[in-house]
């Protein structure tokens, strides 16, 4: 059980590419209050907000001092049971003001100061509370069965303690346990080499375009060439720049990559784990078998993805086709999509999904819930953030543009999932995973393009929706599966003991990029390098197989709603919103199996694959409606 675990994680949706804005973000006080978070929602200034901070220090110690007493009977384990959960509450907001705030204004240092108190309470905190874990398994789990069984007020904090005996296996004695801590701190060692290395120390150089403009390359850069440039000399040269760039180091990179999967083989073998991957999945007790079906459909169920790239490649007209090559549109369209039409848009789409859902999604629309537009210094990208008691704040950048359209129906997806869990669910369990987490997100979009997909008669508008649908599934499914592929079996080599190496690393790069792509792309030898390139590997190893299992579940929920009788089709639905309203009160395996989906059953990842074909079928027929195909 953790204290501060934030019930109300920041969704992000990164974005893919992101297109160089063609006007000035305005200031915020030339933006109506009605696109604008209203923050006295949650506190009325920051005074009041530091009365809570306070507040919270002052329980932090009442808190410690329930220390012992936690064997005293039903009475004592509500005390420390309600006490913990105001604690979190009183946190969770704290926290959410500070962090809401500063997003709005990442140059507002005064701002950041506080943040950082907040911080730093919550460091000093989880160290003076350290004894609430091990005190609580000293006592045997039937004693404890037992009182929560004849103590019904103790029912919502069931769940987690349930969670924390079930880890009871792989928790040490005492002495293990101080003996582990001691290596804690330099542990994160060859992630902080791989950051620097990446950030502080990298030099991408200079290259020049075929208009004669030297352009310094960057990621940023060179995925605005990868979208926008339509000449493919300049997207070769910048891809080659940058995956160049990182190749320059790529011993280092291995040194410090194999440092990562050598710790993290050490810790599981510490904890009694049979594999790395067994240690992460455990922590939310998800079957290895969820990992392994995920890899498994997803090596079969690569024909659509290489099927979209060969139909990309003849539409671009291209001899040579790469993956620097996927990201240019094959037609050129632009459209202005404003906000309170596409507001109104996301809300007509999710009808079908019943009136429960579409009341709350009109309410989360309300003035002071979105932070529309970009502001000078406010965070990018979008996310939305929970917060109990209050309501979810969502934050966007809108600029007018079909990913702004999608990504507004995204986070609206979070903060309506967010909002029915903490309507059905106590502050202790009404935070939900990740794993289930972009269920909700992508049943939004998949929401959303039926529908302008059944009002548009634009052929050029219709092939762009297409398209959007298709690489949002490439990057969120066919990608994060390529990625799990290969931590798997680089983690495996360190496992069976074998040397890790560039080379290694490489040649396993290379074996599932052309098992995902077969002859799609030329798959130039570079793109061997991209495992150095990608940050999750190295800040949180075994962590992007959630994204494709979560889209995965979502498409086959979708199908479910849509297809069969329409009392199966009902039921769907009535399943779907029920796994909403379970927020975090249950494992995410069990809670997708409740809505009608075994995560372990190859059926569960086969949804997404066969909504991959569909969609492609559909794109193939608008390339041929144009004439860009034959």
């Amino acid at each position: 059980m953790k204290l501060f675990t934030k019930s109300c994680t920041f969704i992000l949706f990164l974005l893919l590419s992101t297109l160089a804005l063609t006007a000035a973000p305005k200031e915020r006080a030339d933006i109506d209050a009605k696109y604008k978070w209203n923050m006295t929602d949650i506190y009325s200034d920051w005074d009041a907000w530091e009365q809570d901070l306070q507040r919270l220090e002052g329980l932090m110690d009442g808190y410690s001092d329930l220390k012992g007493t936690l064997s005293g009977g039903p009475e004592s384990l509500l005390k420390a049971f309600t006490m913990r959960e105001e604690l979190g509450l009183i946190a969770d907001r704290v926290q959410t003001y500070a962090g809401l705030i500063r997003a709005l204004d990442n140059r507002d240092n005064e701002v950041y100061a506080k943040l950082q108190q907040v911080q730093i309470l919550f460091s000093r905190f989880g160290t003076a509370t350290s004894w609430f874990a091990p005190e609580m398994l000293e006592i045997p789990w039937e004693t404890m069965e037992a009182v929560f069984n004849e103590n019904p007020e103790l029912g919502p904090y069931k769940f987690g303690v349930e969670d924390l005996y079930r880890q009871q296996a792989h928790v040490l004695d005492e002495q293990g346990e101080r003996l582990l801590s001691y290596f804690s701190h330099f542990s994160g060692n060859p992630g902080n080499v791989y950051d620097q290395l990446s950030t502080a120390d990298i030099q991408f150089g200079k290259i020049t375009l075929s208009t004669g403009e030297e352009v310094q390359i960057s990621e940023g850069e060179a995925g605005r060439i990868f979208a926008t440039s339509r000449n493919h000399d300049d997207r070769k040269a910048a891809f080659l720049e940058r995956n160049g760039t990182y190749n320059k180091n790529i011993n280092t990179y291995a040194a410090s990559y194999d440092g990562i999967c050598q710790r993290d083989w050490a810790y599981a073998q510490a904890r009694n784990y049979e594999s790395t991957l067994e240690a992460t999945l455990e922590r939310n007790n998800i079957p290895v078998d969820v990992y392994l079906n995920l890899l498994e459909q997803g090596r079969a169920g690569t024909a659509p993805l290489q099927r979209y790239h060969k139909l990309r490649k003849e539409a671009l007209g291209l001899e040579e086709y790469d993956g620097y090559d996927s990201a240019i549109p094959v037609i050129e369209f632009e459209k202005d999509y404003d906000y309170d039409s596409v507001a109104q848009m996301v809300q007509n789409s999710i009808k079908p999904l019943g009136k429960s859902y579409s009341k709350k999604q009109v309410q989360a629309f309300s003035p002071g819930w979105v932070d529309v537009y970009e502001t000078p210094g406010k965070t990018t990208g979008a996310f939305s953030a929970g917060l109990y008691g209050v309501h979810p704040y969502m934050l966007l950048n809108y600029t007018n543009t079909l990913n702004d359209v999608f990504t507004l129906a995204h986070e609206m997806g979070h903060t309506v999932h967010t909002m029915l869990a903490n309507e059905a669910q106590t502050f202790s369990n009404a935070g939900y995973t990740l794993f289930v987490a972009e269920v909700a997100s992508t049943m939004a979009e998949a929401h959303l393009l039926e529908y302008m997909l059944d009002k548009s008669k634009d052929p050029k508008e219709r092939l762009v929706l297409l398209s959007h649908a298709i690489d949002n599934i490439a990057g969120t499914f066919y990608t994060q599966v390529l990625f799990a592929d290969y931590e798997y079996q680089v983690h495996k080599l360190v496992e069976e003991g074998q040397p890790i190496t560039a080379d290694v690393l490489n040649s396993v790069y290379h074996d599932v990029l052309v098992t995902f792509y077969g002859d799609a792309m030329d798959n130039h030898e570079l793109y061997d390098v991209t495992w150095a390139r990608i940050p999750h590997f190295s800040s949180v190893p075994y962590y992007v197989y959630q994204y494709a299992t979560s889209y995965a579940a979502s498409a086959s929920l979708f199908k479910q709603m849509n297809e069969g009788s329409r009392k199966s089709k009902k039921q769907a639905k009535a399943n779907y919103i029920s796994l909403l309203q379970s927020g975090g009160s249950d494992y995410p395996v069990e809670q997708l199996k409740k809505a009608g989906v075994d995560m372990t059953q190859p059926q569960a990842v086969q949804a997404v694959i066969d909504n991959m074909d569909d969609l492609v079928n559909r794109y193939e027929k608008e390339l041929k409606k144009l004439g860009l195909v034959d």
